[in-house]
């Protein structure tokens, strides 16, 4: 998995590089989650604005990040930045009635819950 890591106002930002997230790299996205959450982080901002192909594996990685932060640490895992066609996935499959979505990373940190 090609990405970056930030921390901004006490969120830890992870920027996805790659323009898929699908079986041949969800597993080092679910991993860098993994590593973050056991480090602490209970605020995590994924930045998929360069994502244009999300499939199975990667909403699972989502998934799974998202149900580790918030069942063990009450924290927020927050997506950033979808274009529509990853956004599509989301609504096809339901997950935008569980994830946190916003259409920017300044509208996500604005919006603190």
């Amino acid at each position: 998995m090609n990405a970056s890591l930030e921390k901004i106002n006490g969120y830890s930002v992870v920027n996805v590089l790659d323009e898929r997230i699908d079986a041949h790299n969800s597993a080092g996205l679910k991993e860098m989650f993994l590593r973050l959450i056991e480090q602490g982080e209970a605020k995590i901002v994924v930045q998929l604005d360069k994502v244009r192909f999300i499939d199975s594996s990667g909403l699972g990685a989502l998934l799974s990040g998202h149900k580790n932060l918030t069942s063990k640490k009450s924290g927020r895992f927050i997506l950033a930045g979808c274009k529509q066609q990853v956004l599509s996935m989301f609504e096809l499959t339901r997950l935008n009635r569980i994830f946190e979505i916003y259409t920017d990373l300044t509208e996500a940190l604005e919006n603190e819950k």
